[in-house]
């Protein structure tokens, strides 16, 4: 038996990943190993998890993988774990379909109770049909307790604790309003500026969440762990990767390599010769461009590799790395001159292209993300894989294949995939 339990909220804002990230923090400085989870495609809030608890945080998502898939990769973390802690994403149950694909989704395909965050600080007695809606609206899904965030007086949380009483739910924590606290403003969304250690957090998390009712009322059996069919993906694989210019990996993904190695686009060396996969995840690129223009020994090197036939796969950022250039309001950049596009990153061009990916490869279906501000520039190239939403509705997303290339704006998960059928006429 061991806690376990998902974090969920009414909606987005109201505190998850606060509250998730101090108690991973408060739960690890107690002795417990935590092993964090998130719903979701999101890459930036497992670097979170990962920043307090010392060990991947893993992406559990329904669209991108099955029932069965989610249920062994949970199982097989959480082997080690003495705590599982799983974030949700969105509101409990927004999804890309109503509830399909949403944190609920999750909780109910690994019969996981509910915590929920809520964010009281507008808010006294109107919290109690809010509640009551939770509470009764999927009998499928367990909610152990309620966290209240953002409370402010002595009277405010009193109200909250007769909402609690009258609705027929346990609190679990009053955490107190405090501005420090939150993850601040993002870049297109996402952010890396707040990865610094949540020791502030500890100290009021202890003091404001009965975290010991909270693992006594969560604790369950321990899933079993059972072999996956996927297989390993053979050879030498070599993976871009720093703080933030090519870092969007999904754990998963990094398991399914045999053998991998990183290295970092703006050390300026030239990438080994005898690699079997070049791996060029997503990331910030724009906001690096110097450096990787500095490096052009790394951007010859790919362009050699790429030409004589070696494999990539580019995602993203990694893509537009490869292109010939990115234009940006301070100029032109020269990238690897790979790929005949120039991508722009200029604010009057920046567009929100953002949702769930599935294509096509021989017979072989691939799901992923897409998540980008940035366009290419003048005609968009041609595509000869027809792409789809989550509802199978047509997207004009670009995929360049040509034999031993794969790249999109498309972060692919990986964790199912057959990738060298990529590569394959």
């Amino acid at each position: 038996m061991i806690p376990q339990f998902l974090l969920a909220a009414p909606a987005s804002g109201s505190g998850k990943t606060t509250i998730a990230r101090g108690l991973m923090a408060l739960l690890t400085g107690k002795g417990y190993r935590v092993q964090p989870f998130k719903c979701g495609p999101d890459y930036i809030d497992t670097k979170f998890h990962r920043d307090v608890c010392g060990h991947p945080s893993v992406n559990l998502d329904t669209f991108m993988a099955s029932p069965q898939h989610i249920g062994e990769l949970y199982a097989r973390y959480a082997s080690k774990a003495d705590i599982c802690v799983v974030e949700g994403m969105m509101g409990l149950f927004d999804g890309y379909d109503r509830d399909r694909g949403s944190s609920a989704e999750v909780a109910q395909v690994l019969s996981l109770p509910v915590v929920l965050v809520v964010d009281a600080r507008s808010a006294a007695y109107s919290v109690a049909p809010l509640l009551s809606g939770f509470l009764h609206f999927n009998q499928q899904i367990r909610i152990a307790g309620v966290i209240f965030n953002k409370v402010g007086s002595t009277r405010h949380q009193e109200m909250l604790r007769q909402v609690c009483e009258d609705v027929g739910i346990e609190c679990l924590g009053m955490v107190p309003r405090n501005d420090q606290l939150g993850t601040g403003s993002r870049y297109l969304g996402l952010d890396f500026s707040q990865m610094t250690q949540a020791d502030e957090w500890v100290g009021i998390m202890d003091k404001s969440v009965n975290w010991r009712r909270l693992l006594q009322l969560t604790s369950m059996p321990r899933p079993a762990v059972t072999s996956s069919a996927c297989r390993l993906i053979p050879g030498k694989t070599l993976i871009a990767c720093d703080g933030e210019a090519f870092s969007f990996l999904y754990q998963e993904t990094l398991d399914r390599f045999e053998h991998y190695d990183f290295f970092q686009p703006e050390d300026d060396v030239a990438i080994p010769e005898d690699i079997d996969l070049l791996y060029l995840p997503g990331g910030y690129p724009e906001k690096h461009l110097q450096e990787l223009v500095g490096a052009q020994r790394t951007r010859d090197s790919i362009k050699t590799y790429a030409g004589r036939g070696g494999r990539v796969v580019a995602e993203c950022g990694g893509m537009i790395y490869l292109c010939r250039s990115i234009v940006t309001d301070e100029g032109t950049f020269p990238m690897c001159g790979v790929l005949p596009a120039t991508i722009t990153a200029r604010k009057e061009d920046r567009k929100l292209s953002l949702g769930y990916r599935r294509f096509f490869v021989n017979d072989l279906e691939y799901r992923g993300h897409e998540f980008h501000y940035t366009q290419f520039m003048g005609d968009k190239p041609a595509s000869s894989i027809p792409v789809t939403d989550a509802g199978g509705r047509g997207v004009d997303t670009t995929i360049f294949r040509n034999g031993n290339i794969f790249a999109s704006y498309t972060h692919l998960y990986w964790g199912t995939n057959d990738l060298l059928s990529l590569f394959s006429s």
